[in-house]
């Protein structure tokens, strides 16, 4: 199969497709699987909700027809089509237009999956439910920059309880891939560098989703870190050093949130698709980690039947693949031996275990009322927490209610804040702001635009000081907005980065001449200040010349009141890099984005030859500095760590004391860095806590490593391996900051890959 067909087939992705020229066959309705009598509900042992998932599953399986069991196997994209002119699509009448919908078996209790996206709010993909609005989040990596589990459990909650509220019982959310490129259009979804970061944080934001009875899956499984061809692209790197990383992560999010169900990637691994990789899915997921949640696909991703065999078990948005596969051609390979019947029972097995043990069975979704101003106050919060301050020259910041006249300009901070784009777009509770078109070209250029969520920054800076004089300037011309601010008492310039899904950033670059509007800004008020919103690192040409900048990403629909918040001091920043920003592109592993100018639907490739040496560990191994390191971020009030002490053993625990030192209440992010195994010098990130203090307040901390972040793996015998000998940790406030150190001895072991069941 020519790689030109593949894209062609593939480019037919959910939410970020179909426009009028793209015909999809109509949706069937459910086919008639004969007419088993219906069991009286004594004769339903699989709905007491007293019995053990496992077991549930089991009888609920032994009472089904293979009909039954193969319509489990397969889903639609549910967003009807005929508003843009496509071919009439008949949605069966439960259907909620959304990511997805399987249809249950109502014979034997088994509810429908009704699926949607994602994981900064529940979408609306293409306003499918006219007025639909939902709590749009911060951006993925404005979580994960809080550091704080808790508060992602918080947000997975939030998630569940919109979800289930709105009809929905699957969330397509727990976005989590590694950050391995600067430039990745959906590195803002995502939760950062880090494996243990990244999976502490997706893990719990299931959790919080899950206890909501809506199951969630964790994505996209695995190495989806570009997109640019991102269905024709293999994704080349040695096999251990993927388990030392990007799975490291996966299975620490799966043994914290025990997700429903994995959802597998576009991209190949090493020559195989993710979703028909049997080393990916079979023997890593299942045999090595005993996961017991099912694989569903990505929209798209599926081109053979026998991907079942290599242990997908769902086809989803059946309709945007080449065929069918998951539907008659199966049940044809079943009856003709080609598929074995366990096979088809194990897939079945798989889901209905996971619908009884979220819930999704006994708690199922009613549409309620949501309170979207608590939620509104959640988003508030992240944003909060999320924004990093990168610098702080002579104390600039806080601003001083004091000021009297203040330059805002750029970014259209008149009306609301930048948000991503693609499947993970959220139209906000509180009304758009703004739609600006970019078009384009390609198969997702329709479906490309930047979105503004409401919460100007202007109008809560102004808020903040209402005696002030508060000037807004668009930033077009940037001799124009130097002119204003050089009247000013401070000029605060906003630039923006759209990224989104299907496409991937060409350089670290700002766009539209931010970088010549910043420098000329700069140059006419030494009291300027910078705020990012972004969803990658971004060059600073400009960052001798300004007094302060802060990132703060895609900060959701109560943005623009966060960024006031901090910048006037009502909040302290407390944001800490969860992605190290280089100096620019020529310091990345790449210095040129991959496939840079590649035809859409070629077949290409990216040799991630940095292994396990993802971000920071890239960085300190190859004596780079980065402009700021990952987990770096500055705050109003000082801290001090002390009174280090090491212990070991099997692992290691370490334990220090926290201290405020200056004179506001504040959050510190002390980390934890391995720095030497048994005399290989490394840089690993062990462990870390938020650390809420006031003024002169002190806090005990304790953090016990995972002996999996003290190792390595050796794939040929499928096992972890801890030489025995010294190890040495240090204190940090950041990668690019160790402070006091301690060393221990372990006594060393080899262990089986840790399981999730």
């Amino acid at each position: 199969m020519g790689a030109r067909a593949q894209f062609e087939r593939s480019v037919r992705l959910r939410i970020v497709l179909l426009v009028a020229s793209t015909m999809i066959p109509a949706l069937a309705a459910p086919q008639s699987v004969g007419s088993p009598s219906v069991p009286a509900p004594a004769a339903r042992p699989w709905l007491e909700s007293a019995r053990p998932a496992d077991e549930r599953a089991k009888l609920a399986l032994a009472a089904m027809t293979l009909d039954e069991k193969i319509s489990l196997l397969h889903g639609y994209w549910a967003v009807s089509t005929q508003r843009f002119g496509a071919s009439s699509v008949k949605l069966p009448a439960e259907a909620i237009p959304a990511a997805g919908y399987v249809p249950g078996v109502p014979r034997l209790g088994i509810p429908a999956l009704f699926e949607t996206d994602a994981s900064l709010g529940v979408a609306n993909p293409m306003d499918s439910r006219p007025g639909d609005v939902a709590t749009a989040l911060p951006a993925g990596l404005a979580l994960a920059a809080t550091f704080d589990p808790r508060l992602a459990y918080e947000a997975g909650v939030m998630l569940g309880d919109e979800a289930r509220s709105k009809g929905f019982n699957v969330l397509l959310g727990g976005g989590m891939d590694l950050t391995r490129d600067p430039r990745n259009g959906r590195n803002f979804e995502y939760l950062g560098e880090d494996p243990l970061l990244a999976g502490t944080m997706a893990g719990e934001e299931v959790r919080g989703t899950q206890d909501q009875h809506v199951i969630s899956t964790v994505k996209h499984f695995a190495l989806n870190a570009n997109e640019t061809n991102r269905t024709t692209l293999d994704a080349r790197i040695d096999p251990a050093a993927m388990r030392e990383s990007d799975l490291l992560a996966f299975n620490l999010a799966l043994q914290r949130g025990r997700p429903g169900a994995v959802m597998c990637a576009y991209n190949e691994i090493n020559g195989e698709y993710a979703c028909g990789n049997d080393w990916l899915l079979n023997q890593v997921l299942k045999q090595d980690w005993g996961y017991r949640g099912w694989v569903m696909s990505d929209w798209g991703a599926v081109h053979a039947t026998n991907y079942l065999l290599a242990g997908l078990d769902q086809e989803s948005g059946e309709q945007l693949d080449q065929q069918v596969w998951f539907d008659a051609p199966l049940k044809t390979a079943v009856e003709r031996g080609g598929v074995p019947r366990g096979r088809i029972d194990d897939a079945v097995r798989r889901i209905l275990r996971s619908m009884f043990a979220v819930g999704v069975v006994d708690y199922p979704p009613v549409k309620t009322p949501i309170d979207y101003p608590r939620h509104a106050a959640l988003a508030l919060q992240i944003a909060h927490q999320g924004i990093v301050l990168l610098k702080n020259e002579a104390g600039v910041l806080p601003l001083a209610s004091s000021v009297r006249r203040i330059a805002v300009i750029g970014g259209h901070v008149n009306l609301g804040v930048l948000s991503g784009g693609g499947s993970s777009q959220v139209i906000p509770s509180n009304g758009t702001a703004l739609r600006i078109p970019l078009g384009g070209t390609g198969p997702m250029a329709a479906l490309r635009f930047e979105l503004f969520d409401p919460s100007a920054p202007v109008t809560a800076i102004q808020a903040a000081v209402p005696h002030a004089r508060v000037e807004f300037d668009s930033g077009a011309y940037p001799a124009e907005a130097a002119a204003l601010a050089s009247h000013a008492d401070v000029a605060i310039v906003f630039v923006t980065q759209h990224d989104m899904e299907g496409f991937d950033v060409p350089d670290m670059q700002l766009p539209f001449g931010q970088n010549g509007l910043i420098a000329a800004v700069a140059a006419a008020n030494p009291h300027t200040i910078v705020v990012l919103e972004t969803g990658n690192p971004v060059a600073m040409p400009w960052l001798d010349k300004v007094a302060a900048v802060l990132a703060a990403w895609y900060p959701g629909q109560e943005g623009g009141q966060a960024i006031a918040d901090v910048l006037f001091g009502a909040v302290n920043p407390s944001g800490h890099l969860p992605m190290s920003f280089p100096r620019t592109d020529a310091d990345v592993v790449r210095p040129r984005l991959p496939n840079l100018g590649a035809e859409a639907g070629a077949a290409v490739s990216v040799d991630y030859s940095e292994g396990a040496e993802v971000g920071y560990r890239w960085y300190h191994a190859h004596n780079v500095t980065p402009l700021f390191p990952f987990g770096y971020g500055l705050s109003y009030t000082s801290f001090r760590y002390d009174q280090l002490r090491v212990s070991g053993g099997r692992t290691l625990k370490v334990s220090f004391e926290v201290h405020n030192t200056g004179m506001r209440a504040g959050a510190a992010v002390p980390q934890v860095y391995l720095t030497s195994a048994a005399g290989r010098p490394v840089l690993r990130l062990l462990g870390f806590q938020r650390v809420q203090l006031q003024p002169g307040g002190m806090r005990s901390v304790t953090i016990t490593a995972d002996p999996r972040l003290l190792g390595s793996f050796d794939e040929a015998h499928r096992r972890w391996i801890v030489p025995a000998g010294m190890y040495e940790v240090h204190i940090a406030r950041s990668a690019g900051e160790l402070l006091g150190g301690g060393t221990v001895r372990l006594s060393g072991y080899t262990a089986a890959p840790a399981r999730v069941d």
